[in-house]
């Protein structure tokens, strides 16, 4: 006996492959939490073995240094276990004030901004100095 596949395309969610769980951090996050997230961040890196953990940051609340906070200990607790962390729904005003403070993270489903993506190439104008 066999059966016929399935009617339709195949639904995939593309943002993360090889993640089993999101980290979601729910409002704002106070001193008291950070150990415990941080001990999660370490576990997921450990148990899934991807190299990073994603975190879902868009309910984290108002940008703000206790959310930069929250985010440089969870990036140094990932690094220190062999890992990173990438950013999921963050907020641009929360982007800018990341940047403004030195603080670089990987949106999540991008490339990083010093490499560039696979097979993509600049384009060069006729009468560009070599390099």
């Amino acid at each position: 006996m066999s059966s016929a596949p399935p009617a339709g395309l195949l639904t995939v969610d593309a943002t993360t492959p090889d993640v089993p769980d999101i980290l979601v951090l729910p409002g704002p996050v106070t001193r008291d939490e950070v150990p415990r997230l941080c001990d999660d961040v370490r576990a997921r890196l450990e148990t899934t073995g991807a190299g990073f953990v994603v975190c879902d940051v868009a309910g984290i609340g108002p940008p703000g240094l206790a959310a930069v906070d929250v985010l440089a200990r969870l990036e140094l607790a990932a690094r220190r276990a062999g890992g990173r962390i990438r950013l999921r729904n963050p907020d641009p005003a929360l982007r800018a004030l990341l940047d403004l403070v030195g603080l670089r993270f990987e949106p999540e489903g991008q490339a990083e901004e010093r490499e560039p993506a696979g097979g993509v190439q600049e384009a060069v104008e006729p009468g560009d100095a070599a390099l």
